[in-house]
């Protein structure tokens, strides 16, 4: 839900400052009135590589749909999209993710 406030000239920097920092990869928690806690979110450019070629792995579409059939006992899909087996994430067996995981580690 959006709300629309006016803004006092004197605010005016504060809120452009909390404007730059709600476009960054963190999150604002204002659960007192005199404080704020900043908390940055980072996610792996390799996480969000694996995320996106998981359906291009023959084997991991054959997961996908016991999925979505209610086939697979220990096979889930996040609210993130990622395929993931007892908790861990499924890489795809493509564009070598899994040897550059492995020389990585």
């Amino acid at each position: 839900m959006d709300s629309l406030a006016f803004i006092p000239v004197g605010e005016r920097p504060l809120a452009v400052d909390a404007q730059a920092l709600a476009n960054q990869p963190m999150r604002l928690d204002i659960s007192e009135s005199s404080r704020v806690l900043a908390c940055v979110v980072s996610r792996s450019s390799l996480f969000d590589c694996i995320r996106e070629r998981q359906y291009d792995d023959p084997h991991l579409l054959v997961l996908k749909d016991k999925v979505q059939h209610d086939d697979a006992r220990d096979v889930t899909i996040g609210d993130d999209g990622v395929l993931r087996m007892q908790g861990r994430i499924c890489v795809p067996n493509v564009d070598g993710l899994q040897e550059l995981i492995l020389v990585e580690a």
